[in-house]
Order: C-alpha cells, then sequence, then structure tokens
C-alpha cells in the first residue's frame, strides 16, 4: 500500500520532527522560502519543496517533488557541481523520518553541501566587500556556460517575442491597480507607455536573437543571493527548474537581471563592469538593443512582488516603499544617454583600455579591437599566434574587417541607448574618419580620445605586458617601435577637437559623457 499524499502542514511536520533528530547530532538551521523549506547541519542542506502547485510551479504530488529535485541536481550541476551532491527519498514512519531510508518514501529531498552563509554576494554587497575581481570572476563563469547551454529551437515559443512580452505586460497588468492611489502611479504609466513604443521597435530584434541561437537554457534567477564565494571561487547556484519559461530565457535577460539587482544595492559601477565584461567575453554587443527591456522587466517583477506583499493584511509599510522604488529602478532602466561615440588613438601600451574604464564604469560600453581581431580568427583572448598566423591575423584584409566589426557593434550599443568606446590604435587618419561619419550618420557626438605617454613608459608597459602574458593584446616591443614609425599624425582639425588623455592629463569623464 502507498504511502499517503503529504500536504503542506504534514510535510512540516516532518520536517520539524527531522530537524530534531538531527540536532541531536549538532547544530542544524532552518530556512523557508514560499516553495521550499532548508535543513542546514554543518555539513549539508537538505532541500524539501513544498507540496504546493501555486500557478507558476507544481510541486503537489511525491512524484512531481521527485521530479523537480532531480531537475534541480541536473541544471544546478552545471555551474555548481560541488554544491549539489544528491536526491535521497525520505523514508520511516513520520515520527522518526529518515534521510535514504528503506520502504515506501515519504518524502524526496536534495541533498548539498553546506557554505558559509557570510560569502553570499548580497551580504558582501551590503558589507561593501565586493568589488570588481568578484564581478569579473563572474563574467568568467557566466560567459562560458551560456556558450555552452543548450540552444532554444528557432521556431519554438520560448523566446518568441510573444512570449517574451508577456510577462512584461502581466507585471504593468497586476501593479496597475496596487499602485494606482501611491506616489509610484505617474512613473507606472509612462513605462506602461514606454513598454508599448519600444517593444514595437524591438519585436524584429527579439525574433532575430531567437533565430541566432541567443535564447537558451539559462540560470534563470541570476541575482545577489544566488552567488556565493567558497574558497576563494564564485560558485552560482539554485537555478529556475520548475518553469521552462523562466529559464530558457534570451542570455541577455539573464544578464539585465545581475545587472538591475546591483544597480538596486546601489552599485552602479559594478553593474556596469559586468554587463561591458560579459559582453566581451562573449562579443553579443547586439544584446545592448534589448538590454534596457529587459532590466525594466526584471526590476517589475521585483515590484510586482513587493507590491502583492503589501496590499496583504498587516504587511509592513517598507513593502509599498520596496515596490516604488523598484518602479523607479525600472524607469531609469528606460533613460537612455545622449548619444556619444568615443574613440580612442594611441599606439601600444598608451593606457587605451585602462583610461577608458572610467567610462565603463560610468555605463558606456567597450569594444576592443584586440579582442574582435582574435574573435574573428577564432581565437580565445589570450591565445597566442604562430608567424604564419599572425602574418593574416595582423595583415591589411583582416585590419579592414575588425575596424568593421567595431563600427558594427557601435552601432548595436548606440541603437540600444549606451555610450560606446572603440578600443583600437586608429592611427590612420582614414579609420579616425571612417569612426567619425559613422557617429555623424547616427546623430552620435564623437569623440576622440589621445592617448598619450613617453616612449619609455610605452616601452616599459609593452615589456611588463608581455611578460605576464594576461591580456588580449599581442604587440610587443618590435609591434610598439612599427607603430611608433607609421601612423598619421592628428590634422589641425582634428587635433582641436581631440581630448588628450595619460601622462598626467585626464578629463572630467562626467563630463564628457555629458558633453559639457
Amino acid at each position: 500500500m502507498s504511502t499517503a499524499e503529504l500536504d503542506d502542514a504534514a510535510q512540516a511536520r516532518i520536517v520539524e520532527r527531522l530537524h530534531a533528530l538531527l540536532a541531536a547530532a549538532g547544530p542544524v538551521q532552518a530556512f523557508e522560502t514560499h516553495a521550499s523549506r532548508v535543513l542546514v547541519t554543518t555539513q549539508h542542506a537538505y532541500k524539501f519543496k513544498k507540496p504546493i502547485a501555486p500557478g507558476f510551479l507544481d510541486y503537489s504530488t511525491r512524484e512531481l517533488r521527485r521530479h523537480f529535485c532531480e531537475a534541480e541536481l541536473r541544471l544546478n550541476r552545471r555551474l555548481a557541481p560541488a554544491l549539489y551532491e544528491k536526491v535521497l527519498p525520505l523514508a520511516g514512519p513520520r515520527e522518526a523520518p529518515q534521510l535514504g531510508g528503506d520502504g515506501e518514501p515519504l518524502d524526496w529531498v536534495l541533498q548539498m553541501r553546506a557554505f558559509d552563509q557570510a560569502g553570499l554576494w548580497d551580504r558582501l554587497a551590503a558589507s561593501g566587500a565586493l568589488g570588481a575581481a568578484q564581478i569579473d570572476a563572474l563574467v568568467g563563469v557566466v560567459a562560458p556556460f551560456h556558450a555552452a547551454a543548450a540552444v532554444a529551437p528557432a521556431d519554438g515559443e520560448l523566446g518568441s517575442p510573444a512570449q517574451v512580452r508577456a510577462p512584461m505586460v502581466e507585471n504593468l497588468d497586476v501593479l496597475q491597480p496596487l499602485l494606482a492611489e501611491g506616489p509610484a502611479a505617474p512613473a507606472l504609466a509612462r513605462l506602461r507607455a514606454w513598454e508599448t513604443r519600444r517593444f514595437a521597435a524591438l519585436a524584429p530584434v527579439f525574433a532575430a536573437r531567437l533565430a541566432a541561437g541567443r535564447v537558451r537554457e539559462c540560470h534563470g534567477d541570476l541575482h545577489l543571493g544566488n552567488v556565493v564565494e567558497i574558497g576563494g571561487r564564485t560558485t552560482v547556484f539554485d537555478c529556475i527548474e520548475f518553469n521552462e519559461g523562466f529559464r530558457w530565457i534570451d542570455v541577455a535577460s539573464e544578464i539585465a537581471f545581475m545587472a538591475m539587482d546591483l544597480h538596486a544595492h546601489a552599485l552602479p559601477a559594478l553593474a556596469h563592469r559586468f554587463v561591458d565584461g560579459w559582453m566581451a567575453a562573449t562579443g553579443d554587443y547586439e544584446a545592448a538593443r534589448v538590454l534596457r527591456y529587459y532590466e525594466a522587466h526584471r526590476a517589475l517583477v521585483r515590484a510586482k512582488v513587493a507590491a502583492l506583499r503589501a496590499a496583504q493584511p498587516g504587511a509592513p509599510a517598507a513593502a509599498a516603499a520596496e515596490a516604488g522604488r523598484y518602479v523607479a529602478l525600472a524607469e531609469a532602466a528606460t533613460r537612455t544617454r545622449a548619444p556619444v561615440l568615443f574613440v580612442t588613438r594611441g599606439v601600444s601600451g598608451s593606457g587605451k583600455t585602462t583610461l577608458t574604464q572610467a567610462l565603463v564604469e560610468r555605463g558606456a560600453l567597450r569594444v576592443r579591437a584586440d579582442l574582435e581581431r582574435k574573435r574573428l580568427f577564432g581565437l580565445a583572448p589570450l591565445q597566442r599566434s604562430d608567424a604564419a598566423l599572425a602574418a593574416r591575423l595582423y595583415g591589411p584584409e583582416a585590419g579592414t574587417a575588425t575596424y568593421a566589426r567595431l563600427l558594427a557593434a557601435a552601432g548595436a550599443v548606440l541603437d540600444g541607448g549606451w555610450p560606446v568606446v572603440l578600443d583600437a590604435t586608429f592611427l590612420h587618419r582614414s579609420a579616425r574618419e571612417a569612426a567619425r561619419q559613422f557617429a555623424a550618420a547616427r546623430g552620435a557626438r564623437f569623440v576622440l580620445l589621445d592617448c598619450v605617454a613617453d616612449e619609455a613608459t610605452l616601452r616599459r608597459r609593452v615589456a611588463e605586458r608581455s611578460r605576464r602574458g594576461d591580456d588580449a593584446s599581442d604587440a610587443d616591443l618590435a609591434v610598439l617601435e612599427a607603430q611608433l614609425r607609421a601612423g598619421d599624425p592628428l590634422g589641425a582639425d582634428e587635433a582641436a577637437a581631440a581630448v588628450p588623455i595619460g601622462a598626467g592629463a585626464l578629463p572630467d569623464w562626467d563630463a564628457l559623457l555629458a558633453g559639457s
């Protein structure tokens, strides 16, 4: 005779009893979310799925809970294989449940490795301990994960324009009556009007990204609370297993979620660094076109959750304020910058990448010739080429193709409403003029950043970089010497408008972005 199905109250009692049994051997912490119960010992975490079916998930039967425990194990092992250990039956009488026991299971449980909660990114952010090194490490985890993730069918519903829009409209519909009388109502009305206009423009872009394989089986819940530092390593965990539509998404939506959450934690420079780093790692600058739409969507999901909580009897006043804060964050995501195209000019070692990082941290997206040239040839950023390949890699045809790629990427970034930096030598006037004309055709301001350093500094920097081997640039001292002899000096018209940077000269970056 099979064991009777559990309801939520019955499972709660069994988990409480297991808690007491585990506590006899050592300390146990208990956590509860809307969909799960978790017991954490010094070594392991045991995660139970609640027997509920609220609409967006269905854990209502024992077999469904087993299925989703196994799905969670499989999916999370893509990013956190050391954390996700196995699925266990919970057997025995309800008064004395046994993990992994024999007999008819009462329920199923996911066993994970326990970790120190102090390493969670939301806690690091709150304490001021989250920085650039962790952001770069996350890029190093997420970019290859996206590259390897399964691709959605190009003719399927997942990732189609209609499927992308549906949750955005649903969020706005739910929020409208909840916030109609509050201070966020005008912003919500502006967001609805913006969404209507923006979706009409982006529908072909969403369709093109689906056709191009940009909709993939992602993590689905990439925010600060689901990233942890363990033993000096950045680990992403707790992906969405219960709803395919939440997981099979445009990779840009995944990136937008983390960027939005970093903004929500008042860490805009880290948000910009993450987006820029991911685009540099993947080459997916087309994502810039849709990033603002997805950021607004992610903020509105948070606003909806907070507003629904605020509508409950006895809800704290902070919930309503939180809803308004996320509506404001969604609207902030819709505000584009005045279009501006920054172009660097300077030989190897002149500080182009280092100096323009200040623009990245203020919201510009940077496209590096060193990376895009190698991407054209299928090379990894740090992969070095032999003499034969180098001749092709740095020949005139490759140079033309690289600069064309820079401008194509710049077009996508500008169309998305972001300032863009083209990080290349731009030693020849023809290349600078092509970029200037490109900016003019798009109504963008053109800013030439003239990167300067004395020759001794140039040689020292290039030699040190070559020894480290940690940069995409292949330039060595021989290349530097050739660059110093080649190239076109700035014309009088160029020199009058160029902004010198380096050698002690640094502009007011905020004013430069604003055009003042």
